[in-house]
């Protein structure tokens, strides 16, 4: 559990420094095509690997640059990734990424905060073009013919709305992968970015599973699912058995906090759920704090509460980190230095570091 609490220590004194930094912009001095990409790479399986093979093959003289989620190491489910996201840009690097970077944290935001991060990542990149995947439903092809028309195209409850022309486009709700196509381009248009043209659309392939993956991950077997992911991948997870995270978390903390802090200031929390964990308070379980927490919008409302717990960030804090995103652009991996020269000189900031 010791690398689990160095890794979310780290990663609070990150989040903490980040508040505090000036954002130094500079114009930007390169003409290379950047294309960036958001993935989890949790672990890089070959939908991921495809995607950004489509992509690269699309875009002649370009710098690949992955967007993974950093801080914390809490997937959007609110649960801990299976790798520190140091081995998951090494595993993106060496199979074609020219660089990694940090992307906001997940687990501990709401997927709009989340999203709006994300989008003001991809406007300090300079991205010229985004790859992402989809799965092929009934009337999505009109919605992607409109995102890279650049029509604001907006997820409202059980539809989709083209606010540009003021059309219903679809009365559904959408699967996880194609929502949060809709979710993200609502969130470039929220501050003003350009997506024209700027999407590259690749459809989903099939047979590759995340459930058998992270099963066969926990029972440390890969043979049944070695045709999902690249060699790469499986010889990184093989040889750091000792840094794998998933479902590790620092249940210490988690409990201390729940049953002595002031919870009611910290994000997502309101006075209701404040309320039920402090009237129920002490606890002497992490199942006891989950029976506890009620039903939230989302299917994993719960993880995510308990990544909250487990680091309890107040609203304020979250708010100015989100105003202030990214005050850093901090940088996982790259390929080479030339390669890292490139990328300073497109991105035009003095705000790049190196994790």
């Amino acid at each position: 559990m010791s690398l689990v609490s160095d890794i979310l220590q780290r990663d609070w004194d990150l989040f903490y420094n980040d508040l505090n930094c000036d954002v130094k912009s500079k114009d930007s001095s390169s003409n290379i095509n950047l294309i960036a990409d958001f993935t989890e790479y949790n672990p890089l399986h070959n939908g991921h690997y495809h995607c950004m093979n489509v992509a690269k093959s699309k875009v002649g003289d370009s710098l690949f640059v992955a967007i993974v989620p950093g801080l914390f190491e809490r997937s959007g489910r609110g649960i801990p990734y299976i790798l520190p996201r140091e081995l998951r840009a090494e595993i993106a690097v060496s199979l074609g990424a020219d660089i990694v970077v940090e992307g906001p944290p997940m687990g501990i935001m709401g997927s709009g905060q989340y999203s709006l991060c994300l989008a003001k990542m991809f406007q300090a990149l300079n991205t010229d073009y985004i790859p992402r995947g989809y799965n092929p439903v009934d009337g999505f092809d009109e919605i992607l013919k409109r995102i890279n028309q650049g029509h604001h195209i907006a997820p409202k409850p059980y539809k989709i709305v083209d606010k540009t022309t003021g059309e219903i486009l679809l009365k559904d709700k959408l699967k996880e992968d194609n929502y949060v196509i809709v979710s993200f381009s609502n969130s470039l248009s929220k501050i003003n970015f350009d997506y024209k043209n700027k999407f590259i659309f690749v459809e989903r392939i099939s047979e590759v599973s995340g459930t058998k993956i992270r099963q066969a991950v926990m029972d440390g077997e890969f043979s049944s699912v070695e045709d999902m992911m690249p060699s790469k991948t499986i010889d990184v997870l093989s040889n750091n058995s000792d840094k794998i995270i998933f479902n590790k978390r620092n249940e210490t903390a988690i409990l201390d906090n729940t049953n002595n802090l002031k919870l009611y200031d910290l994000n997502l929390f309101n006075d209701k759920l404040a309320d039920i964990l402090v009237n129920n308070r002490p606890f002497k379980s992490i199942d006891e704090i989950l029976k506890c927490i009620p039903y939230g919008f989302s299917t994993h409302f719960k993880q995510r509460i308990l990544s909250i717990l487990e680091n309890p960030i107040p609203k304020e804090d979250i708010s100015l980190f989100i105003d202030n995103y990214p005050s850093i652009i901090r940088v996982i991996g790259y390929k080479n230095d030339d390669v890292f020269k490139l990328f300073k000189e497109k991105v035009g900031t003095e705000n790049i570091s190196v994790l």
